[in-house]
Protein backbone atom coordinates (compact mmCIF):
# COMPACT_ATOMS: atom_id res chain seq x y z
CA UNK A 1 0.00 0.00 0.00
CA UNK A 2 1.56 3.59 -0.79
CA UNK A 3 0.60 6.80 1.43
CA UNK A 4 1.89 10.32 0.91
CA UNK A 5 2.73 12.64 3.71
CA UNK A 6 2.06 15.66 2.43
CA UNK A 7 3.08 19.54 3.64
CA UNK A 8 4.89 22.52 3.36
CA UNK A 9 8.56 22.74 3.91
CA UNK A 10 9.42 22.99 7.34
CA UNK A 11 6.30 21.44 8.56
CA UNK A 12 8.36 18.38 10.20
CA UNK A 13 7.70 15.82 7.10
CA UNK A 14 11.17 14.14 7.55
CA UNK A 15 11.07 14.06 11.06
CA UNK A 16 7.97 12.10 11.35
CA UNK A 17 9.04 10.07 8.38
CA UNK A 18 12.34 8.80 10.06
CA UNK A 19 9.83 8.54 13.32
CA UNK A 20 8.13 5.90 11.76
CA UNK A 21 10.81 4.37 10.16
CA UNK A 22 12.39 3.88 13.20
CA UNK A 23 9.14 3.04 15.18
CA UNK A 24 8.16 0.43 12.40
CA UNK A 25 11.83 -1.31 12.72
CA UNK A 26 11.12 -1.94 16.55
CA UNK A 27 8.15 -4.49 15.50
CA UNK A 28 9.13 -5.31 12.15
CA UNK A 29 9.28 -9.32 10.95
CA UNK A 30 11.07 -7.71 8.03
CA UNK A 31 13.35 -5.36 6.53
CA UNK A 32 12.43 -1.57 6.61
CA UNK A 33 14.43 0.72 4.47
CA UNK A 34 14.82 3.92 4.26
CA UNK A 35 15.71 6.44 0.86
CA UNK A 36 17.05 9.76 0.59
CA UNK A 37 18.80 11.60 -1.66
CA UNK A 38 21.18 12.53 0.51
CA UNK A 39 22.61 10.78 3.56
CA UNK A 40 21.68 13.60 6.34
CA UNK A 41 19.68 11.88 8.18
CA UNK A 42 21.43 8.42 7.63
CA UNK A 43 22.75 8.68 11.59
CA UNK A 44 19.05 9.52 12.98
CA UNK A 45 17.68 6.12 11.58
CA UNK A 46 17.93 2.99 13.87
CA UNK A 47 20.65 0.35 13.08
CA UNK A 48 18.35 -1.99 12.15
CA UNK A 49 16.53 0.50 9.29
CA UNK A 50 18.77 0.01 5.77
CA UNK A 51 19.51 3.00 4.45
CA UNK A 52 19.55 3.72 1.00
CA UNK A 53 21.10 7.05 -0.56
CA UNK A 54 19.75 8.08 -4.44
CA UNK A 55 22.33 10.79 -4.87
CA UNK A 56 24.44 8.54 -7.31
CA UNK A 57 21.21 7.75 -9.15
CA UNK A 58 19.39 9.42 -11.59
CA UNK A 59 15.67 9.82 -10.34
CA UNK A 60 14.79 12.20 -12.70
CA UNK A 61 11.89 10.19 -14.20
CA UNK A 62 8.77 8.21 -12.51
CA UNK A 63 9.28 5.23 -14.43
CA UNK A 64 12.92 4.86 -13.17
CA UNK A 65 12.09 6.12 -9.86
CA UNK A 66 9.16 2.68 -10.07
CA UNK A 67 12.47 0.44 -11.37
CA UNK A 68 14.22 1.54 -8.59
CA UNK A 69 12.06 0.64 -6.38
CA UNK A 70 11.32 -2.52 -8.06
CA UNK A 71 15.52 -3.14 -7.96
CA UNK A 72 15.15 -2.49 -3.97
CA UNK A 73 11.92 -5.02 -3.76
CA UNK A 74 13.68 -7.97 -5.90
CA UNK A 75 17.01 -7.90 -3.69
CA UNK A 76 15.23 -8.84 -0.50
CA UNK A 77 11.98 -10.71 -0.51
CA UNK A 78 11.05 -9.55 2.99
CA UNK A 79 11.00 -5.80 2.74
CA UNK A 80 7.85 -4.73 5.19
CA UNK A 81 8.09 -1.09 4.64
CA UNK A 82 10.18 1.55 2.34
CA UNK A 83 10.30 5.33 3.32
CA UNK A 84 11.04 7.69 0.81
CA UNK A 85 12.22 11.10 1.48
CA UNK A 86 14.07 13.74 -1.11
CA UNK A 87 11.56 12.68 -3.94
CA UNK A 88 10.74 16.64 -4.74
CA UNK A 89 12.79 16.96 -7.82
CA UNK A 90 10.96 13.88 -9.40
CA UNK A 91 7.55 15.17 -8.44
CA UNK A 92 8.18 18.50 -9.57
CA UNK A 93 8.68 17.68 -13.07
CA UNK A 94 5.47 15.70 -13.34
CA UNK A 95 1.83 16.82 -13.89
CA UNK A 96 -0.62 15.92 -11.17
CA UNK A 97 -1.97 13.66 -13.40
CA UNK A 98 1.41 11.49 -14.34
CA UNK A 99 1.91 11.75 -10.60
CA UNK A 100 -1.36 10.19 -10.07
CA UNK A 101 -0.56 7.45 -12.72
CA UNK A 102 2.68 7.12 -11.06
CA UNK A 103 1.61 6.17 -7.70
CA UNK A 104 -1.31 3.80 -8.79
CA UNK A 105 1.20 2.19 -10.35
CA UNK A 106 3.31 2.43 -7.26
CA UNK A 107 0.45 0.87 -5.54
CA UNK A 108 0.28 -2.29 -7.58
CA UNK A 109 4.03 -2.89 -7.38
CA UNK A 110 3.62 -2.69 -3.31
CA UNK A 111 0.21 -4.37 -2.91
CA UNK A 112 2.36 -7.42 -5.13
CA UNK A 113 5.00 -7.46 -2.80
CA UNK A 114 2.80 -7.04 0.30
CA UNK A 115 4.91 -3.99 1.46
CA UNK A 116 4.15 -0.54 2.38
CA UNK A 117 5.46 2.30 0.91
CA UNK A 118 5.57 5.92 2.18
CA UNK A 119 6.47 8.77 0.43
CA UNK A 120 7.21 12.49 1.34
CA UNK A 121 5.12 15.22 -0.75
CA UNK A 122 6.16 18.85 -0.59
CA UNK A 123 2.59 20.22 -1.45
CA UNK A 124 -0.32 21.60 0.85
CA UNK A 125 -2.80 18.86 1.88
CA UNK A 126 -5.34 21.51 0.50
CA UNK A 127 -3.37 21.68 -3.11
CA UNK A 128 -3.54 17.82 -3.96
CA UNK A 129 -5.98 16.73 -6.67
CA UNK A 130 -8.06 14.12 -5.48
CA UNK A 131 -6.75 11.30 -7.40
CA UNK A 132 -3.06 12.34 -5.17
CA UNK A 133 -5.43 13.01 -1.91
CA UNK A 134 -6.96 9.38 -1.74
CA UNK A 135 -2.93 8.25 -0.73
CA UNK A 136 -2.86 10.77 2.24
CA UNK A 137 -2.22 9.70 5.41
Amino acid sequence: MVQILAGEKGEGKTKRLIDMANEASKNANGTVVFVDDDNKQMYNLHYSVRFVETKKFIMEDPTVFKGFICGILSQNSDIEKIYVDGLNHLIDTVTDEEFAVFLNDLNAICEEAETDLTLIVSRKKELLPAEIAKYEM
